[in-house]
């Protein structure tokens, strides 16, 4: 029994996880005949960055889930050391799969061919090959994560992560197609030249209302205080996508689109209702804390978020749990209104645990599971979460600034994972965290003013997965 409960000790019930080896980017998110496919990188045989199949799993409702085969396996010529990432769009009932193969020669010599897989009933995939191969000129071989979409006009646009050859700065290449086979480069995706990392990862293009947004995950930007303080990082910037396939920005910065410790290579997708949903994967680390993370002994390494529905609202992108996420919820949740510190047991480490203030919150710290810390500053918006490295045992931090007064803070909590969102998605924290504490705590202390709040705290059941194995 002490066994079984270790091997649970770090378990996630409602995140996807693989069954066994290492996932990584989300890939390919698409609702196809009603049905919502997630794919994501996958390397089935060990805990290792090598040999990426394309994992899928779908489902309805986001509570029942099926897992399938691999949609994509890394077995041809153009794609023999990998399956990596890409997009899926669906055209005249069929479903296309967008993904960069990737071969190292006996040189170790890297090759990147864009290829396509096409599908008739979402499940078996045929390959259909390159559509586009190395080299390309001015650029390395570092083009890869094709991101597909069709435009107004009813033509085709792709775009590429890249990185240019003379200056071994990232860059995001513009294709475009009348037939999804045969595709035109038009260019750089920005004239602007920016100082943005050494690779441009997972490109992403969408719109929100009426603003266009351009994501991607940018590799070797140096700290700024607060900001980049991850090994790679993913971020937006809004504007206007024009006609000839130029993105221009306007006056908002680069801004990250997590501030916790390990999002990364997000992507987003439109659902039949209009909605835009966003996947991340759970996630980026250093090697060295990587090959740590104590579920390797288990079998298995890493996660996706969960999914964010993504709003554009007051000059930024707003990410808040997709609607879904509360069916998960057990009846009879406990329910605290009060002045005063808290403390609660918590009946199990799946939670959605939701705190409102009438008006704005003062000074504050949680405690979860004696591991995590947040401790907010009313007076300058300052909001900070503290973990255990479990490699070095130190304590690290991760920082952001809210633009308006905190009102409200959700915390969607696993045995080894939290995804935080403040003021309904103005900013949010993502991060793994592993502790030995077997207690299952939650506290909440005022630091100076005490103020009336509201702690909702759900019970979240486990999804209901179909052939996992």
């Amino acid at each position: 029994m002490e066994q079984i409960n270790k091997l649970k000790q770090y378990e996630l019930g409602y995140h996807i996880r693989p069954p066994k080896g290492l996932l990584n980017d989300p890939n390919g998110l698409v609702q196809y005949k009603g049905v919502y496919h997630v794919f994501y990188q996958w390397n089935q045989t060990d805990t290792t960055h090598q040999s990426k199949s394309w994992g899928h799993m779908t489902t309805k409702d986001f509570i029942r889930w099926e897992t399938h085969q691999p949609a994509l396996e890394p077995v041809d010529w153009y794609d023999q050391d990998g399956c990596y990432s890409g997009s899926a769009i669906v055209f005249e009932e069929k479903l296309y799969l967008f993904y960069t193969g990737n071969v190292r020669d006996a040189n170790g010599e890297r090759k990147s061919y864009q290829c396509l897989a096409v599908s008739e009933d979402g499940i078996h995939f045929e390959k259909k090959g390159p559509v586009l191969e190395h080299p390309i000129k001015g650029y390395t071989a570092h083009v890869r994560d094709p991101k597909v979409w069709q435009g107004k006009d009813g033509n085709w646009w792709m775009v590429l992560g890249a990185q240019k050859e003379e200056t071994l700065t990232g860059d995001a290449l513009m294709y475009q197609s009348t037939n999804l086979i045969d595709w035109t480069l038009t260019g750089s995706l920005m004239d602007e030249t920016l100082s943005l990392g050494y690779m441009w990862e997972c490109p992403d293009v969408f719109k929100l209302d009426d603003k266009d947004v351009f994501a991607f995950s940018p590799q070797g930007l140096k700290a700024e205080g607060e900001k980049y303080n991850n090994i790679y990082q993913s971020g937006y910037f809004t504007g206007e996508l024009v006609d000839n396939g130029k993105f221009v920005k306007d006056e908002q910065p680069f801004k990250e689109l997590d501030y916790g410790f390990e999002f990364y290579a997000p992507q987003t997708f439109s659902d039949e209702v209009g909605r835009t949903i966003l996947y991340g994967w759970v996630g980026v680390m250093e090697p060295e804390v990587e090959a740590s993370v104590p579920t390797r002994k288990n079998g298995w390494l890493h996660a996706l978020s969960i999914p964010r529905e993504v709003k554009y609202e007051n000059g930024k992108l707003i990410q808040y749990p997709i609607a879904e996420t509360t069916h998960l919820r057990e009846k009879n949740p406990v329910v605290i209104k009060s002045t005063q510190d808290e403390r609660i047991t918590l009946a199990s480490l799946q939670q959605d645990i939701l705190i409102e203030w009438g008006s704005a919150s003062t000074d504050f710290v949680i405690h979860l599971r004696n591991e995590i810390e947040i401790n907010y500053q009313a007076a300058t918006k300052k909001l900070t979460v503290v973990r255990t490295n479990w490699l070095t045992n130190n304590k690290e931090e991760r920082t952001t600034f809210l633009t308006n007064d905190l009102m409200e803070l959700r915390l969607l909590m696993e045995s080894s994972m939290v995804e935080m969102f403040l003021n309904k998605g103005e900013e949010a924290f993502t991060l793994r965290y592993f502790t030995t504490e077997t207690n299952q705590s939650f506290s909440f202390e005022h630091l100076n003013e005490k103020v009336e709040k509201t702690i909702t705290s759900y019970a979240l059941r486990s999804f209901i997965v179909k052939n996992r194995s």
